[in-house]
């Protein structure tokens, strides 16, 4: 068995989407960065490549490349997929915190779930997503950001 830990960080920016674990939430404003900026997909992503000791997203997938510019974070789960695939592993469980003060996630958060089950090839009983707050304390208190955290653990096939 195999264990990694990831972590994103996105501030808010108005004019952009926000997507948290693949589903399109009303709000005022988006995260902002190179692809559509899935705070809780690229933590997910960065857990599973630490699992199998192989960096992080940034390594395999940079900022700098034009061809992830806007590019869907689900691309980059399946890519890393793959390699888990290749390593001989799969999805055993995974848990994940996304830090935000607003918008409320309570009416997302089992289409997060379903999205993120489908993704791993795993049921939904071994996905599980929370929403924290940071409450009013630091720059994701006052909602400038949205962060997020994610374990997974990997079995052999």
């Amino acid at each position: 068995m195999r264990i990694g830990i990831g972590y994103d960080i996105h501030p808010l920016k108005a004019g952009r989407k926000l997507i948290l674990g693949g589903v399109e939430i009303p709000f005022e404003k988006g995260l902002l960065g190179h692809s559509d900026a899935d705070a809780l997909f690229h933590a997910i992503g960065d857990a599973l490549l630490g699992a199998l000791g192989a960096g992080d997203m940034g390594d395999h997938f940079p900022d700098t490349d034009p061809r992830f510019q806007g590019q869907s974070s689900s691309f980059f789960l399946q890519e890393i997929l793959k390699k888990v695939k290749k390593a001989g592993y799969v999805v055993h469980h995974l848990d994940s915190n996304v830090i935000l003060e607003k918008p409320k996630l309570g009416p997302y958060k089992e289409e997060m779930v379903a999205n993120i089950s489908k993704l791993l090839k795993v049921s939904r009983d071994r996905v599980n997503v929370k929403a924290k707050r940071n409450e009013g304390l630091g720059s994701l208190g006052r909602g400038e950001g949205i962060a997020a955290q994610a374990v997974v653990l990997l079995r052999p096939k």
